[in-house]
């Protein structure tokens, strides 16, 4: 009898394609511990190395598109995937490479967390990759996961209010043929409202504001953790309902390191 245990043996397989943070609060880092609380086998291909802490971007630097594609490959060879997240996707150049590569490797779901714009107004893709993103990646995603400030981008108009928030989930989704959370954490409410539309239906989630100092993170774990539920066969609702849970619930649990307080996932 084999002295290894492989009862989890069918766990899914997910896959990252994000940048590193050197803070460790986003990012890969972010999506490997949220995919290892949740019960996934997380794997990852690296976009850019940056240089960042909770409160500041120092330096983003991009890796070659084809060290990109390598990546991918490699994991796509080695396990049978059966989601992607991608995050930060700094030039058009990335962007363009995992588009053909979803497409290549038979990726046969694709979550888009567009990093477009930090919390901090801080710009992360240049103008030509967001392009990129509208006319090549985000037609063949299955979702996109845009704050308020990327989906004024992706929406084309200002948003102000809830209502504002659920007209720019539904104008995305018809738009790019995809489904679209408008997460509305920068809205001026006192509750967190996030806005999913998926094949036309609007769905409308209600959380309590955490009162935190940073939310530094928040946006990949949340995306990272759409992946991981779908991966596991759950309804986008459901998944988009757990997903603000479970990063509620790190913000509530948030650590003090150092002088900040970076967001803290338990195991399930």
């Amino acid at each position: 009898m084999s002295q290894f245990d492989f009862t989890n043996s069918d766990v899914p397989v997910v896959l990252s394609i994000a940048s590193s943070d050197s803070g460790a609060g986003s990012g890969i880092q972010a999506d490997l511990k949220t995919f290892s609380v949740l019960d996934v086998f997380g794997t990852c291909a690296l976009t850019a190395v940056t240089a960042q802490s909770p409160s500041e971007v120092y330096a983003l630097h991009p890796l070659p598109p084809d060290v990109l594609l390598e990546q991918i490959q490699s994991v796509s060879d080695s396990f049978p995937i059966s989601a992607a997240k991608a995050g930060l996707l700094p030039t058009a150049e990335i962007v363009e490479t995992v588009a053909k590569a979803a497409e290549s490797f038979g990726i046969p779901i694709l979550v888009v967390d567009p990093r477009m714009i930090t919390a901090k107004g801080v710009r992360m893709m240049e103008p030509e990759a967001v392009e990129a993103l509208k006319t090549v990646l985000l037609p063949v995603s299955r979702v996109v996961t845009p704050n308020v400030h990327e989906s004024e981008i992706l929406a084309g108009f200002p948003i102000g209010s809830v209502e504002d928030l659920k007209k720019a989930a539904s104008t995305i989704s018809q738009k790019y043929d995809i489904a679209c959370v408008c997460t509305g954490g920068a809205l001026i409410e006192s509750e967190i409202v996030d806005v999913l539309c998926d094949e036309g239906e609007l769905t409308e989630f209600r959380h309590p504001r955490v009162e935190v100092p940073e939310t530094h993170g928040a946006g990949c774990t949340y995306s990272a953790a759409l992946t991981a539920y779908i991966a596991k066969g759950m309804l986008m609702t459901d998944a988009v309902q757990k997903s603000r849970e479970l990063v509620s619930a790190a913000l509530s649990h948030a650590w003090h390191v150092g002088s900040h307080t970076p967001l803290h996932l338990s195991v399930q």
